[in-house]
């Protein structure tokens, strides 16, 4: 048997992680700001997170939800606490497009509508819902279409007014931050703008912080700068620190009853036991202050780049927007400077390191970036 070939992969094969820094088979150091995705939240190997989760190995790694699991309810009591969110419920499940799934669900369980609003270069996960959800063409199944989705241009004021007028919305999903559209910022109008339309039609707002929130923007879910309150948020990537798990946190007027939303293993020792090492790392080790405080040198530093086309993003999720010639950084950076970063199509370059990144790999990634706009590109094979 052979893998489903379905990942572009590059020819590194990493073995070790510590902090920020990766290694490869060869022992070649790497800087990774990308995180795997986000992922990475409090840093490879963090001793706290590996503590966690050999100390629960020793005692039960799963059992189904159909028993006391005190550990969820510490989460739940902690993440309400770091998010400031206390009023909320939680629930837990193994994914970001799970969570969306089971956020869209919910919504029109409380509401008993169908429409869904979603916005241009929206990503919100590839399973069923979750994928109708996401404008990308390209991996929407046949079995996936459905005329219960309405896609709107980004912070457009007036074409939200104009859907709610003429359909029965459901919910409307957004991220603070779109990732994979390439970081672009909502706006916080357009944020309060949801809020109100919302609270007038008795939709639900669903606030996608799969990859904006966590405390990557220097506030704990980014959609918290436009001052509004989402009814329900997804989360997932790194609330775990690479330990699969996701989650919605959900707003007091939507009631729970046995049987609405289950999972298998969503919930489990592990995946608890290692959020729980994420929020306790985050809360005692100011992580999303850090975050506010080395993305808003990245941010200013980048700026002065002329070859830049424009820098978005908030705290340490940053986008770099190349103009077409100047396609190649990416690569470079990679293979003659040794540091991961991701990218959005066309040519933006997305920085997603751990919340605990220093100011000196900070120094690193510029000095590098620096190097690589100076340069010209070779053909890596």
């Amino acid at each position: 048997m052979k893998l489903f070939d379905v990942y572009p992969i590059n020819p590194i094969e990493i073995v070790k992680g510590v902090g920020s820094l990766v290694y490869d088979a060869q022992g070649t150091e790497y800087l990774d700001l990308y995180g795997g995705h986000a992922v990475i939240s409090i840093g490879h190997t963090n001793p706290r997170y590996v503590k966690r989760l050999e100390d629960q190995l020793h005692q039960i790694g799963f059992y189904s939800n159909s028993i006391e699991i005190p550990l969820q309810k510490q989460l739940a009591e902690k993440l309400g606490k770091v998010s400031g969110k206390d009023d909320y419920q939680l629930f837990l499940c193994n994914s970001g497009a799970e969570a969306n799934e089971n956020a869209l669900k919910l919504a029109s369980f409380y509401n008993g509508k169908k429409k869904v609003i979603a916005f241009r270069k929206a990503f919100h996960g590839r399973t069923s819902l979750a994928v109708a959800v996401t404008d990308n063409p390209k991996i929407v199944a046949p079995i996936n279409e459905t005329d219960n989705v309405i896609f709107l241009p980004w912070c457009d004021e007036a074409a939200l007014e104009q859907a709610f007028a003429q359909n029965d919305i459901s919910s409307v999903i957004i991220e603070g931050i779109q990732g994979v559209g390439g970081i672009q910022v909502a706006t916080e109008s357009f944020l309060q703008k949801i809020r109100a339309l919302c609270d007038q039609y008795n939709a639900v707002f669903i606030a996608d912080s799969v990859q904006c929130g966590y405390g990557r923007t220097g506030k704990f879910f980014s959609h918290d700068f436009a001052g509004v309150n989402a009814d329900i948020y997804s989360m997932a990537k790194g609330m775990g620190n690479g330990f699969p798990i996701g989650g919605i946190i959900i707003s007091p007027k939507i009631a729970p009853s046995y049987g609405m939303l289950g999972t298998t293993f969503g919930g489990n020792h592990l995946a608890c036991a290692a959020a729980l090492a994420v929020l306790e790392e985050m809360e005692e080790n100011n992580l999303m202050q850090n975050a506010a405080e080395v993305g808003a040198y990245l941010i200013e530093e980048l700026k002065k780049f002329e070859q830049v086309k424009e820098v978005r993003g908030r705290g340490l999720m940053i986008g770099i927007e190349l103009p077409e010639e100047l396609a190649y950084v990416r690569k470079d950076l990679l293979y003659k400077h040794h540091i991961f970063t991701g990218e959005a199509k066309p040519n933006v370059v997305r920085l997603l390191p751990a919340l605990n990144l220093t100011k000196a790999h900070a120094d690193q990634f510029l000095q590098a970036f620096a190097q690589v706009l100076q340069s010209t590109p070779e053909t890596v094979v």
